[in-house]
């Protein structure tokens, strides 16, 4: 049996020269859900040790996938704090509450891809310049829904 999308994208490709580099806080852009018509959203996260990726948070209506290229990062899923190492592969399904941060021991270099695509690269653009001091934390608070990215508190984070 065969199964074709129904509104196909053509082939995605970045260079390593053309990704977008954010390195307030770690991130490489690698694909927005306008490139692949939706199917996903993609960045790669190289974090210094014991520096924080994500607070806790939840998508409503898509999955984040974490694969550890190196290194090791902690990862807040649901009610629990679990460590992911090199070739590590997590899912984390919609509506649960999910963190990650790179353990104090070493740093961590992880591709994300949200599935399907939420376009969130201007996200991490108001993230970075939070970083930077250019804007108010509280200012992500009233885009929550825009990029399918909700805020919560964790007691185990």
């Amino acid at each position: 049996m065969s199964v074709f999308a129904a509104d196909p994208h053509d082939p995605v490709v970045v260079r390593a020269g053309d990704a977008e580099q954010l390195p307030e806080i770690g991130h490489c852009l690698l694909a927005d859900a306008s490139a692949s018509k939706g199917a996903l959203s993609a960045h790669r996260i190289q974090l210094a040790r014991g520096a924080d990726g994500a607070v806790p948070h939840r998508h409503d209506r898509s999955s984040e996938l974490f694969f550890v290229v190196d290194g090791t990062l902690q990862v807040l899923v649901g009610p629990k704090v679990i460590t992911a190492g090199s070739g590590d592969f997590l899912v984390i399904p919609p509506r649960c509450d999910h963190a990650f941060r790179a353990t104090l021991e070493s740093t961590a270099d992880a591709l994300i891809v949200i599935t399907p695509g939420i376009e969130r690269f201007d996200y991490l653009r108001q993230v970075a310049r939070i970083r930077r001091g250019e804007a108010d934390r509280d200012s992500l608070l009233a885009e929550q829904h825009r990029y399918d990215t909700h805020f919560v508190t964790s007691p185990a984070w």
